[in-house]
């Protein structure tokens, strides 16, 4: 099973961009800590990524979305303006659903390989060489499965990660997609924010 997000900036100046860096790089650490797969494709602006699409795949992976959708807020001096008064900065975390129609392209531009990687199960988890990487050469976009015990599941599993990222990024690329997300962008409700995070490490307000 498969969820995406997109983590978006908003019109927001380059501490929020850098927000979306923190907010990605702590989905790794939790989607690495719930055995599942992530997958990602930033749109970098001048201080970090404008925003960021997100696969997740496994088991647990809708669980995991539900959490960070909504707004995210980062309480912090700023690290490009240390003399700016402002501190509190904010991205918006929004699910996607899946495109209706899958990306298109030649299977030869896909490097594919396997890896011994643990899936969901402690320490009785698989430990056989079925994970897959797959790397469309053409864009950089790396997708990992290794959910499924056996490398064929994981391998179509990749694929088809592979193929609706692509499709969502080209989505965000058009001019309509655009559009669509400049409404998201300013739909960021910053007064309820559904996870808070503080300081230069971004460690979550608990």
């Amino acid at each position: 099973m498969s969820a995406f997000l997109l983590i978006s900036s908003g019109d927001g100046p380059g501490e929020c961009q850098l927000a979306v860096a923190h907010v990605l790089a702590r989905m790794e650490d939790e989607a690495g800590s719930a055995d599942l797969d992530l997958s990602a494709t930033r749109s970098e602006g001048r201080s970090g990524p404008v925003s960021a699409l997100v696969a997740l795949g496994g088991d647990g992976a809708a669980d995991m979305a539900k959490r960070w959708m909504g707004t995210i807020k980062w309480i912090c001096r700023s690290p490009l303006r240390p003399q700016h008064k402002r501190r509190n900065w904010f991205v918006g975390v929004y699910r996607l659903s899946s495109p209706a129609a899958p990306a298109e392209f030649d299977p030869k531009d896909v490097t594919w390989s396997t890896l011994r990687a643990g899936g969901p199960g402690g320490q009785h988890q698989n430990t056989t060489d079925s994970a897959v990487r797959a790397l469309h050469r053409p864009t950089g976009l790396v997708v990992l499965a290794r959910s499924e015990r056996s490398q064929h599941r994981n391998k179509a599993e990749a694929f088809d990660r592979l193929r609706s990222l692509l499709a969502l990024s080209d989505q965000t690329n058009a001019a309509e997609a655009r559009r669509a997300e400049h409404l998201l962008h300013h739909n960021l409700e910053r007064g309820n924010p559904v996870r808070v995070f503080e300081g230069a490490r971004f460690r979550e307000r608990v």
